[in-house]
């Protein structure tokens, strides 16, 4: 069986969207369970009627991998996989991470699966141009040793073994794992066959919370070296984003041009995102 974790935290409203998806799995229902882990919610709302394989589990303790170590402590699957509410696997999803896990038979593996951005419209406007732009860079990520939960897969001993994620972390822990798993004798695979959709952020609310939590685990997790190098390339210029998406082919020059307006905006909001959190400001969850 694999267990599929899904952490949930004000994005209940996406859930049925995310089942539906799980349902029409063809994988067959009885060979995965799903475990969907509300997160202290404000506004708990499950669907009136969950699948067979599904559950609803309550941990209140802040942040997606405090929930994500809950649910895999409730789990009975060989294998574990991640997304996210706001993602949409295609059918074959976990019928791909199966084949690949049954491929890799007792070597432990970590798998990592493709995450394709979706457009609402056919004219995005500039927020969504540069989430359609930057994506979620899954092979990029693997090429460089981690990966993210939105599409990640590890056997269920291999995640107990190294005590799962630091919980105490809001942003990052899904790198953190990966590195550390690989730092114990695990491969790190790109499976760019199991792909999960996810839709691009189309207003500036969503990017800026996305940009503080992250820029907060970059600042609040990991060792001090860490730490202090994330802080000095706050206060650097964006020079790689730039280059990178004005080299992002698969998309209209338009659309990256705008790309690099928008990041800057953005670094403009992490270094102030920095003199908050050093004013004793806690980090964003969100």
């Amino acid at each position: 069986m694999i267990s599929v974790i899904v952490p949930v935290y004000e994005h209940w409203h996406l859930v049925p969207g995310l089942l539906a998806r799980l349902e029409a799995q063809t994988l067959p229902q009885t060979e995965f369970e799903v475990l969907l882990v509300d997160n202290g919610s404000s506004q708990f709302d499950p669907p009136d009627a969950l699948p067979l394989n599904a559950r609803v589990l309550h941990w209140p303790t802040p942040g997606s991998y405090s929930a994500r170590n809950h649910a895999l402590e409730q789990s009975h699957g060989g294998w574990i996989a991640f997304t996210d509410a706001d993602c949409l696997p295609q059918a074959d999803w976990l019928e791909q991470i199966k084949r690949e896990a049954d491929a890799c038979g007792t070597r432990p593996t970590v798998l990592a699966g493709t995450i394709r951005m979706l457009r609402s419209s056919d004219r995005p406007n500039a927020y969504e141009m540069y989430d359609l732009v930057k994506g979620i860079p899954q092979a990029w990520y693997v090429s460089r040793g981690y990966a993210t939960t939105a599409n990640l897969a590890a056997p269920a001993p291999l995640i107990r073994e190294l005590n799962g994620f630091d919980s105490n972390r809001y942003s990052g822990g899904d790198a953190a794992f990966c590195r550390k798993a690989v730092a114990h004798g695990a491969s790190l695979r790109y499976v760019p066959q199991a792909v999960v959709e996810h839709p691009a952020r189309s207003n500036w609310e969503a990017l800026a919370t996305k940009a503080r939590r992250v820029k907060g685990g970059q600042l609040t997790g990991g060792s001090r070296r860490q730490r202090m190098q994330w802080l000095l390339r706050t206060f650097t210029p964006p020079l790689i984003p730039f280059w990178r998406f004005l080299r992002a082919t698969g998309q209209p020059m338009r659309y990256r041009i705008m790309a690099v307006a928008v990041q800057s905006r953005i670094w403009a909001l992490e270094m102030a995102e920095v003199v908050r959190l050093a004013a004793k400001g806690g980090a964003e969850r969100r």
